[in-house]
């Protein structure tokens, strides 16, 4: 039996903030759409119980992946260490698996946090072609995207 390959994307960024306002943008389910890049027609349908991350939340979004395709996808927060970290992961969706880890770290003059994604695609070989022809730079250009508006958001020339 051959096990899945399984992919790992860690990314930590500065930001100028305290980690009080860094957990109450990033826990908040609908300032996703604000770091999604706009050509993935991203958007929230459903949100249980709020809008806070918790434990047991279940978020419904339809995305375009690739461009003109939509998809839909459901997470659901499985863990949450209010300030400090929380962590979704696919239930439904284009990935075989999902596992994305929020951490927030309090830093001189800020906050470091850090994105860790582990996904695994399916089809077999399929897959795996389409992780190296496709899937793999879009999910990196997804969080360079992010960086890049989490930069500008939160710099210290905005406020």
């Amino acid at each position: 039996m051959k096990c899945m390959k399984v992919y790992n994307l860690t990314r930590t960024q500065f930001l100028p903030i305290s980690q009080v306002e860094a957990w109450d943008f990033f826990s908040t389910p609908k300032n996703l759409s604000k770091i999604t890049p706009e050509r993935m027609g991203f958007e929230i349908l459903y949100t249980s119980g709020g809008e806070k991350a918790y434990a047991g939340q279940i978020i419904r979004y339809k995305v375009s992946v690739p461009p003109g395709i939509n998809v839909h996808w459901v997470t659901e927060i499985t863990q949450v260490k209010e300030g400090v970290h929380f962590i979704d992961e696919q239930r439904f969706g284009p990935y075989k698996f999902w596992h994305h880890q929020h951490h927030f770290k309090e830093v001189s003059g800020g906050v470091e946090m850090t994105d860790e994604v582990n996904y695994a695609i399916p089809f077999g070989i399929f897959g795996r072609l389409a992780h190296a022809v496709f899937v793999g730079g879009e999910v990196k250009r997804i969080f360079d995207h992010r960086y890049l508006v989490l930069e500008k958001y939160f710099s210290k020339e905005k406020k």
